[in-house]
């Protein structure tokens, strides 16, 4: 016969549930006493899958040489990428006229992020890159005043892009130069025509004697 105890009605309570209870209570005690004080550990932090390398943020860097030049001349881009593992750069125009989104440096018309951007190849063990913007064979009219180039590491137009992730020059245009002057006119040919001129008038009148 099942040994039981008596409860505060008086009536008997079979002693499993008395064994199950009091383990309920041995657990719960047992959790207040070691889970509670792990709230008080410090986490650890943000797990480093580099191997212990600092995670170096992306950064681009554009220089334009001339800064002040003339329409029509070339402009030499170059820079530098690090934080991330690219084989090229992207380059747009902003400016006088332009598109606010900016345009690719061969095409003023078409804004950029429609498949139409500048590229400039990485040297991947280097991480610098340059190139030569001539901008006397360029699509659309470059007007005279002050033009923004940016470089993004990703294909997006100025208005999506991350400007942290982003670097500008400003190069500042002036009219275009005439390219061939006139060639002064010697004031010994006014003489040699007269002359000449004389000679005809004689010998036609000669023959007509």
């Amino acid at each position: 016969m099942q040994d039981s105890i008596t409860g505060r009605s008086g009536s008997p309570i079979p002693q499993a549930r008395t064994h199950h209870a009091a383990l309920i209570v041995l657990v719960f005690t047992a959790c207040m006493a070691v889970c509670l004080p792990v709230t008080a550990i410090p986490l650890p932090g943000v797990l480093n899958l580099t191997d212990g390398a600092p995670v170096s943020p992306v950064s681009l860097t554009i220089h334009a040489t001339p800064s002040e030049a003339d329409i029509g001349d070339t402009i030499v881009l170059n820079g530098t990428v690090t934080g991330i593992t690219t084989i090229a750069v992207y380059l747009f125009l902003t400016g006088p006229g332009l598109d606010p989104r900016g345009v690719a440096l061969e095409n003023l018309n078409i804004a950029a992020g429609r498949g139409l951007f500048t590229t400039a190849p990485v040297k991947m063990g280097e991480g610098t890159w340059d190139y030569p913007w001539d901008t006397s064979i360029i699509i659309g009219n470059l007007k005279p005043g002050t033009y923004v180039i940016t470089v993004v590491a990703s294909p997006l137009d100025r208005l999506r892009s991350n400007p942290q992730e982003s670097a500008m020059a400003t190069v500042n245009f002036t009219a275009a130069k005439e390219t061939a002057a006139k060639t002064p006119v010697s004031s010994i040919l006014p003489v040699i025509a007269l002359v000449a001129g004389a000679g005809l008038f004689f010998a036609a009148a000669g023959r007509r004697r």
